[in-house]
């Protein structure tokens, strides 16, 4: 008898594996960054299981069923690997060159599976994708016509059956002998996850593994982390710096948490401190500062600390019921455009 594999459907865009460094007495702290209403508690306490997760974050249809081998994929080529390296970072145990290589995918991972980087990539396709097939179809198509009018042969690319482009082709033929051609797609959960497995495929192999390194806090403070833990700091100052940096730019700063004694720091370019070096209070005092200035919904930390100070939460009924509402409708809204697309 066939085995029945069970769907996962909660889907957790911050590994348990990587949370249960903050955990304290089975529970991990956290800070609600948006709450129904001011008399909502400061700080409440999760089960790993039952924090940073969405339904159907990661699953999507693949013919008339629902698969989740996107979330299966990212645990078994990212999380399971990089567990070891991990651990062997937040005890200060040597590393290899192979246990670096796993941290930094996981990293890389950890930056573009978060629902921050899904609103951030629907906000800057939803417009533009369409014009942009469009575009590049029509472009196609006048190579395509010059090249058979001088006799070239157009040599055939082979697609990537391990991730196809989420796109109908339809063609139309007219009575008159010629025909039209349309591509759709849909601004939506599946585009991004082929954007997503795509970058941790292709683009993850130009990022570099050197001069990476885990520097710790000093005494009586601690690293908090978030649901959007990986951070690109463009730095200046410490006054003037953002979160738009990007992987191989020059000077970038590229921060995540990995306990709260232990940060993965690399910036791009030039050398870090070296592994194990103390940072002094005013450095980690900023460097925590960021951390918090980052998260997307949720701040977890070892214990209740003051983070209230340099993160106030938003407190909005309107709001906080509009974005549960968002994730609740989120996996039949997704299921059904991809239905329609392909049915």
């Amino acid at each position: 008898m066939a085995k029945t594999i069970q769907l996962r459907k909660d889907n957790h865009y911050v590994p348990q594996l990587y949370l249960k460094q903050w955990v304290t007495n089975g529970k991990i702290p956290t800070y609600r960054l948006l709450v129904p209403n001011s008399e909502a508690p400061l700080w409440k306490d999760h089960s790993l299981r039952g924090i940073a997760f969405h339904q159907h974050l990661y699953t999507y249809r693949a013919g008339q069923e629902e698969t989740d081998e996107f979330e299966r994929w990212l645990s078994q080529e990212f999380e399971a690997p990089a567990e070891e390296a991990i651990r062997l970072a937040i005890n200060d145990e040597r590393m290899s060159q192979e246990h670096w290589r796993k941290l930094v995918r996981f990293a890389v991972a950890q930056d573009v599976r978060t629902p921050a980087n899904l609103r951030t990539f629907l906000a800057r396709h939803r417009d533009t994708m369409q014009k942009l097939m469009n575009e590049t179809l029509e472009t196609s198509v006048r190579h395509l016509e010059a090249a058979v009018k001088a006799g070239v042969t157009i040599p055939k690319s082979e697609p990537d059956l391990n991730n196809p482009f989420p796109l109908k082709v339809s063609i139309t033929r007219y009575p008159e002998g010629d025909g039209g051609i349309e591509t759709r797609t849909v601004v939506g959960r599946h585009l991004w996850l082929w954007s997503t497995r795509h970058l941790l495929t292709d683009t993850i192999t130009k990022i570099t593994n050197n001069h990476w390194t885990v520097v710790h806090a000093p005494a009586g403070m601690s690293w908090p982390t978030s649901d959007s833990p990986l951070i690109k700091l463009n730095y200046h100052n410490n006054k003037n710096y953002d979160f738009g940096g990007g992987w191989g730019v020059p000077k970038v700063d590229i921060i995540m948490p990995l306990s709260p004694k232990h940060l993965l720091h690399n910036c791009i370019g030039r050398r870090s401190w070296p592994r194990g070096t103390v940072l002094d209070s005013q450095t980690a005092q900023f460097l925590r500062k960021v951390i918090v200035e980052h998260a997307d919904r949720y701040i977890f930390d070892k214990g209740k600390s003051d983070v209230q100070n340099i993160r106030p939460r938003a407190v909005s009924l309107a709001a906080y019921n509009q974005e549960r509402a968002t994730w609740q409708n989120w996996g039949n809204e997704q299921s059904q455009a991809e239905a329609e697309l392909f049915g």
